[in-house]
């Protein structure tokens, strides 16, 4: 189908009558043509005359004027300020001066207000650790970890400049006076009797030289002089009592030989190695020395386990230095007299137990140096003193039994 059915069979022509449409008709200038579609803008625009812009324009300038001349106390414009001059702008929608005023002669209604930051809180102040007043025991804390603050008493003695020497203290002792006790005990049963507590003397006395002397773990140091010992206890078994000493002198020649070829194949710093060296022949003599228990006669190892159980009880007593050595001392005679009568000693036992309480007591303030840590003391502490007096039992037990 064509147009011409719609035209009466002419040729249709859309500005055939000099307008843009061709069903309207010319209209006057003075109407004004819309169009009848559907917009955006459904509403008319409103007539703006010249004079309503010149006002407009004319109070624009006097607000810029007035606020130009009132005193600036605000900090800088801040970048934000350009959106609310955008927002006022469209504010003033429908006036005339929405249509014909510059943009960038729009001043904003208001300024940022300046926001005051918060005050900091105060950072908290950490309170000093009060020392322990100087009449009280040693009381002793947990070992520093990670996320813990606390401090260990050698750590607070080295800080403050005071002595080295850090006595273990009762728990310790009462280890002690245990383990000597089960030797007295073991040596009244019988030779394997004695090698189950004194298994256990040895094994100790290795761990805690090791640690006295900062060396940890030490694995294969302690391995080395735990296994001497073990040597010197499995060579005296063999060869008998009568032939203790040849068995710890032989097997302690022997181990400071091996623990000689072993530090030279050592890739350690020579005066580490060195180290390492005098650390693994000291802890091997003394656990080899600690099997003069095995040897002795059955009798002094009763009166010596009982005379150190003493000595180092009394030692720990909370009593001025002196006074605490002779009490020390005391007891260890004593004891050595109550269990002389019990082994028909006599008068012997009280020498016999003195020697072994003097040799306890050093082997006490040895363990008792450098800061010593709370390892320390229950390792090193608890063997050192029944191992100082392994010698004096063996020899003062040949002499006086």
């Amino acid at each position: 189908m064509s147009n011409d059915q719609y035209h009466g069979g002419q040729q249709y022509d859309p500005y055939a009558n000099g307008t843009g449409n061709g069903h309207q008709e010319q209209q006057g200038p003075d109407v004004t043509q819309t169009w009848e579609g559907q917009t955006w803008d459904t509403q008319f625009q409103p007539a703006v005359t010249y004079e309503q812009v010149q006002a407009d324009r004319a109070q624009a300038a006097q607000a810029q004027q007035a606020y130009q001349q009132q005193p600036h106390h605000q900090p800088q414009q801040q970048p934000y300020d350009a959106y609310a001059s955008g927002q006022a702008s469209y504010e003033s929608y429908g006036s005339p001066a929405g249509y014909y005023a510059e943009p960038q002669h729009q001043q904003p209604r208001q300024q940022a207000q300046p926001v005051a930051a918060p005050a900091p809180a105060p950072a908290p102040v950490a309170e000093p650790v009060p020392a322990p007043p100087g009449g009280a025991g040693p009381g002793w804390s947990s070992p520093t970890t990670s996320g813990n603050t606390r401090i260990t008493d050698a750590q607070r003695a080295r800080a403050e400049g005071r002595s080295p020497i850090i006595e273990p203290g009762m728990q310790p002792a009462a280890l002690t006076a245990v383990l000597g006790l089960l030797l007295a005990g073991g040596a009244a049963l019988g030779t394997y009797g004695l090698l189950v507590p004194l298994v256990l003397l040895q094994g100790l006395t290795a761990a805690g030289w090791f640690r006295l002397n900062g060396m940890w773990p030490a694995r294969q140091g302690i391995a080395l002089a735990f296994a001497g010992g073990l040597a010197a206890d499995a060579a005296l078994l063999v060869t008998g009592r009568e032939n203790a000493a040849a068995a710890i002198f032989g097997t302690l020649g022997v181990w400071v030989l091996l623990c000689l070829v072993l530090q030279l194949r050592s890739h350690a710093d020579p005066d580490e190695r060195m180290y390492g060296l005098m650390a693994t022949i000291a802890s091997a003599a003394l656990t080899v020395v600690a099997t003069g228990h095995l040897g002795a006669d059955p009798d002094a190892v009763v009166v010596g386990g009982v005379a150190v159980a003493a000595a180092v009880l009394a030692r720990a007593l909370p009593l001025p230095g002196p006074v605490s050595l002779i009490a020390a001392l005391l007891a260890s005679a004593g004891a050595g007299i109550a269990a002389g009568g019990l082994a028909d000693l006599g008068s012997s036992g009280a020498l016999l137990g003195l020697g072994a309480g003097v040799c306890a007591l050093v082997g006490l303030r040895v363990a008792s140096y450098d800061y010593p840590s709370r390892f320390v003391h229950m390792t090193a502490g608890v063997a050192l003193p029944l191992t100082a007096a392994a010698p004096a039992v063996y020899l003062l037990g040949r002499a006086l039994v």
